[in-house]
């Protein structure tokens, strides 16, 4: 049996009596409407964040602490995801739910073209940008934050427990083929466009837009589900008697999100240690990723070509591991994958230190790309199983929550990072930026602790 037969027949198991009850869209191109979705929005992703974005915004002239913030609004906007859940979980259709708000959070960035075409005439509204580019940010994030968790319990449903890996795998491995050819194109257009970077920034926002949009409309080819009989059928499968209250009521029940904590917490040891993890390690991670592109392009003086080309590189690798650790953590276990991956993430900072030694400095284009192969292939165990470890922990029926708190709580630490790392960088020499890679080497360790006191069963 093929693995696209194994998951569709694993699929309909998964989906027997949780669903709306005539399905006319097939299993299978369900999956691959999900897969397409993944690669389109990986273009707008890229493109309206990351290196690209980044590096627009020092073209404006925008500062540390700016780019700072800039890393740090997604995850605030975090913080909305529990009421996301919430309100996803009142919505009878995740489809339905989810245009609603992932749609809004791309046409946003339409906004951004206008002053880019007036900036033609006036080439002094550089800083104004820097404000618009912020506040959209700003927007976009809070809206695709209430959409997030619904998406990910659409997904939790539809993809069978015992293959979750593999197909997870196969869908991230697509978004990094994209990241692969996107990352290197879009720079070159963005650096040989002949009206300059900024110009060239607005031709690419605008084809990401359309590839955000073009991704929505392949979320109408997925089987959709109610999330209001889906949880109804999981509490009487799972008798659970603490999932009984007004999850149809109109309004937000305080008793309602009361027990739901309760269920979620009190019961289960594993989910509390997770927060603390997923927290710790945000902060860890934050303190210093989101300036390694800065270093690169300020204090090296590396072309946003080399440097977008080195992200490809780390998406290539994070591709290929991608089907190694989709196997291993169906295997061994999401817990061993995290602590054996975090323990190599822990100590990327350090690699920085040495790229002022005069040998290595030398040989600077290769030490970049070996570094950037280990650490996108060390992140793809990381992503693959912090999102594996959230779905196997938390009741199915309680996943939209749970999913939510995670990442509330992951965006809170992880802004409080970004923020620290962007007024430490801001008044930093040369040296000062080393020692913000040497303390987020130290964190990120410690941040691996909790996960030794997770059960076996993960």
């Amino acid at each position: 049996m093929s693995y696209v037969e194994d998951l569709s027949e694993g699929l309909a198991e998964n989906l027997a009596e949780k669903t709306i009850p005539a399905v006319r869209i097939s299993v299978r191109n369900s999956l691959k409407a999900s897969t397409i979705d993944g690669g389109l929005s990986t273009i707008f992703s890229n493109v309206t964040g990351g290196v690209l974005l980044s590096s627009f915004l020092l073209n404006l002239g925008a500062n540390p602490f700016e780019i700072g913030l800039l890393a740090s609004f997604p995850m605030l906007a975090n913080l909305l995801q529990p009421l996301g859940a919430l309100l996803s979980n009142r919505s009878s259709s995740r489809h339905d739910y989810g245009i609603w708000t992932f749609l809004p959070s791309r046409l946003i960035w339409l906004i951004l073209l206008v002053p880019l075409i007036l900036r033609r005439t006036n080439s002094h509204i550089s800083e104004q940008l820097v404000y618009v580019t912020l506040t959209l940010v700003g927007f976009s994030s809070i809206l695709s934050a209430l959409g997030s968790a619904s998406w990910m319990s659409w997904l939790a449903a539809l993809v069978p427990a015992k293959l979750r890996g593999r197909y997870y795998s196969i869908r991230n491995v697509v978004g990094n083929i994209v990241s692969l050819f996107c990352l290197p194109i879009a720079s070159f257009i963005i650096s040989h466009w002949h009206e300059g970077a900024i110009a060239g920034y607005g031709i690419v926002l605008g084809i990401s837009i359309l590839a955000g949009v073009a991704s929505l409309i392949c979320q109408h080819f997925m089987i959709d589900i109610n999330p209001q009989k889906y949880q109804s059928d999981c509490q009487e499968e799972y008798k659970d008697p603490n999932n009984s209250l007004a999850i149809n009521s109109l309004f937000i029940n305080k008793e309602f999100i009361a027990k739901e904590f309760k269920f979620l917490f009190y019961q289960n040891r594993n989910l509390v240690i997770l927060l603390i993890y997923f927290s710790l390690w945000g902060f860890a991670v934050n303190l210093s990723t989101p300036f390694f592109n800065l270093y690169m392009l300020e204090n090296l003086s590396i072309d946003i070509t080399w440097v977008t080309l080195f992200s490809s590189l780390g998406s290539g690798a994070n591709m290929l591991m991608l089907l190694v650790w989709g196997r291993i953590s169906d295997r061994v276990g999401n817990r061993q994958l995290l602590i054996f991956a975090g323990l190599a993430i822990a100590i990327t900072p350090l690699f920085w230190l040495f790229t002022g030694v005069t040998e290595v400095h030398s040989q600077l284009w290769i030490y970049l790309v070996i570094f950037h192969i280990f650490l996108g292939g060390s992140w793809a165990a990381i992503d693959l199983g912090s999102n594996n470890i959230q779905i196997e922990a938390a009741p199915i029926q309680h996943h939209a929550i749970f999913f939510a708190l995670v990442s509330a709580l992951t965006g809170i630490s992880s802004a409080l990072g970004t923020t620290l790392g962007g007024l430490l960088a801001q008044s930093a020499h040369y040296e000062g930026i080393f020692s913000i890679f040497f303390i987020s080497t130290v964190l990120r360790l410690l941040a691996l602790i909790p996960l030794l006191l997770l059960t076996d069963v993960l």
